[in-house]
């Protein structure tokens, strides 16, 4: 049909699709001004920006990764927390029409979601109908501006990264290809916004106790599932922990992320046969049983010991009070935590930065761990707890000001959960260790955090059935798509600083 060669035809769809969508010269200088290091940006994308703004989005499907341009071979693989979703469905019907290529001009981008260090992020659907309308959050990049910038390593790491991942509360990558010169991944479009964005609408602008508590839950997980894989994650914010449309979590953005070595270890666990830990279940839902990941549930064999029989305090004549043996409780517990991992680099978000990594004498997996009690206090508090007047002074209070409570916690929260937000505080204190040696997850990794008694209540092999406190509201049939626009005239004109950007809602760049 097209008499030019195909790499002509890709150079042409490409930059027909820079001009209609914004990748231009303007939007990489905008993206140089606004995002010039990873440490000056708090917005996420894939999201939408608001959480009001919800769409309907039913699941069932396959997955498979891993194109090049559009034309290399296939190779499906299983994905079985998505197996039932039509978004996956519609990218498997669509490979079987195309001799198994995923390409770009396969995608209309409705309008922008955002713009990050490395590129753009666009809503998207399929040019052909499926049977069930299905968006898609794409991110483009341009290989030659990061190349520019010395920054193209990051943006391979993250795709690496996001073909390895399987599980319910981290991206699932519907496909990834190239166009010329851009490289584009195809994920899943969460039309609940982010954290940060949700928290702003709460009473006080902070999270209840219990809504904090799921959060913290679920974001644990997700950091357990990636330090199993060897990801320290190294850029956890309410930014970038998107929601879903059932209002479960979704981590996002992996391009200051480390990969490194993990040396699996088992860890046997002591307990009192009468002890509130969960009995033994046979597999856990929060990863795919065929995932490595022990620590999610307590199972495995047991092994039991006698303990001596306690005495009775209050008796004067020291008889015991009970001649019964109480049962010892032996737990395997698996530890794969990346503890070995060491790194120099300054990456991440000023107001969430370890101190490790502040002074430069190298970092691990336990800077996750110290961004989790971050995260966690800015839930419950509304900001984060060495917060300074610039980035600079925020810095310093990382390194030498002790962590501190607000004198008055949530009057309601005291009400409610006295004895929860006791156990916060103490999992705060315990996250937010200035030595990361002393730091709770730091050795033990996040089977540690769990036994922690502020998630005393939480069923972790039964998280995913448990009602999250907030779910984006659903749409009708009728507005189940996002509104269509009249296409606007292609223009190369460089963006004025001054003027506010404007996104199309719906381009026709082919």
């Amino acid at each position: 049909m097209h008499s030019a060669p195909l790499s002509r035809q890709l150079n042409m769809e490409a930059a027909a699709a820079a001009a209609a969508v914004g990748l231009d010269d303007s939007d990489r200088d905008s993206i140089r001004s606004s995002f010039s290091t990873a440490i000056d940006s708090r917005r996420s994308w894939i999201s939408d920006i608001s959480f009001g703004s919800s769409s309907s989005v039913s699941v069932r499907s396959y997955f498979g990764a891993g194109d090049s341009g559009g034309t290399g071979p296939h190779h499906p693989k299983l994905k079985p927390h998505k197996a039932n979703q039509a978004e996956w469905e519609a990218i498997r019907r669509l490979r079987a029409a195309s001799s198994g290529q995923v390409r770009l001009e396969h995608f209309r981008l409705l309008r922008r979601l955002g713009s990050g260090d490395l590129g753009n992020v666009y809503l998207c659907e399929l040019r052909a109908p499926a049977q069930v309308a299905c968006l898609y959050a794409m991110k483009v990049v341009d290989r030659e501006a990061l190349a520019f910038r010395n920054k193209l390593h990051r943006a391979e790491v993250e795709k690496e990264i996001l073909r390895t991942l399987d599980h319910p509360f981290l991206p699932t990558l519907y496909a990834d290809f190239e166009a010329a010169h851009y490289s584009c991944l195809l994920m899943e479009f969460c039309p609940g916004g982010d954290l940060h964005v949700l928290r702003q609408l709460q009473p006080g602008r902070r999270f209840p106790i219990s809504s904090a508590k799921f959060y913290a839950a679920e974001t644990l997980l997700a950091l357990e599932y990636l330090h199993m894989m060897g990801v320290v994650y190294r850029d956890l914010k309410p930014e970038n922990v998107l929601v879903r449309d059932d209002g479960h979590i979704m981590l996002s953005d992996f391009d200051l992320s480390l990969k490194c070595d993990v040396v699996p270890k088992l860890h046997m666990m002591q307990r009192l046969g009468g002890s509130k830990l969960p009995a033994k279940t046979p597999t856990a839902s929060c990863v795919p049983p065929m995932q490595p990941v022990l620590s999610c549930f307590y199972g495995g064999d047991k092994k039991a010991k006698r303990a001596p029989p306690r005495k009775n305090p209050a008796a004067d004549d020291g008889e015991r009070e009970n001649d019964e043996e109480e049962q010892i409780e032996v737990d395997p517990e698996l530890i794969a935590e990346p503890i070995a991992a060491r790194s120099k680099s300054f990456v991440g978000t000023h107001e969430y930065l370890a101190p490790e990594v502040i002074s430069g004498g190298g970092h691990g997996s336990a800077v996750d761990w110290w961004a989790l009690g971050v995260f966690l206090y800015e839930m419950i508090y509304g900001r984060t707890p060495f917060k300074g007047d610039d980035n600079e002074k925020t810095l310093v209070n990382i390194l030498k000001q002790p962590l501190s409570f607000p004198p008055s916690p949530p009057a309601a929260d005291l009400n409610k959960f006295p004895e929860d937000m006791a156990d916060a505080r103490d999992l705060m204190a315990k996250l937010l260790a200035k030595n990361p040696k002393k730091r709770i997850g730091s050795t033990k990794g996040s089977a540690e955090i769990k036994r922690h008694d502020f998630f005393k209540t939480i069923n972790w092999a039964l998280i995913r059935s448990v009602t999250p406190p907030e779910v984006p509201r659903n749409r009708s049939k009728s507005s189940n798509r996002p509104p269509q626009a009249v296409p606007q005239k292609l223009s190369n004109k460089k963006q004025s600083d001054h003027e506010p950007p404007q996104t199309p809602h719906h381009i026709d760049y082919f």
